[in-house]
């Protein structure tokens, strides 16, 4: 099975950007559908974006606008671009993709912390 390791996480300013990446084990082909989750402390993890095998795109409406998510299939790797963060942003970011097989385990994450 695919596994999914994300980077890019740290801290940043409010206002700045940052992307992130996650680098699949195998190709990323086979998935339907990728996306990025995040948890914030003590809360639920919530869907971010999620990227179709023909670039179809759907965002959340509290990142719409200033996030862009992505998906290079010659790398195996899908990326979130985060720019204009904001406090709210803070959370642990997470990917998962989707097959025919079934969805793929959840990685550790990455941390992202947005603060002054």
């Amino acid at each position: 099975q695919v596994q999914l390791v994300e980077s890019g996480g740290g801290l940043v300013q409010p206002g700045e950007s940052r992307r992130l990446s996650c680098a699949a084990s195998g190709s990323i082909r086979s998935f339907n559908v990728m996306g990025w989750y995040r948890q914030a402390a003590g809360k639920q993890r919530d869907l971010v974006a999620i990227i179709t095998s023909d670039g179809g795109t759907f965002y959340a409406d509290s990142v719409k606008g200033r996030f862009t998510i992505s998906r290079d299939s010659a790398k195996n790797t899908m990326y979130l671009q985060m720019n204009s963060l904001k406090p709210e942003d803070t959370a642990v970011y997470y990917c998962n993709a989707q097959s025919a097989l079934g969805y793929t385990p959840w990685g550790q994450g990455t941390q992202v912390t947005v603060s002054s």
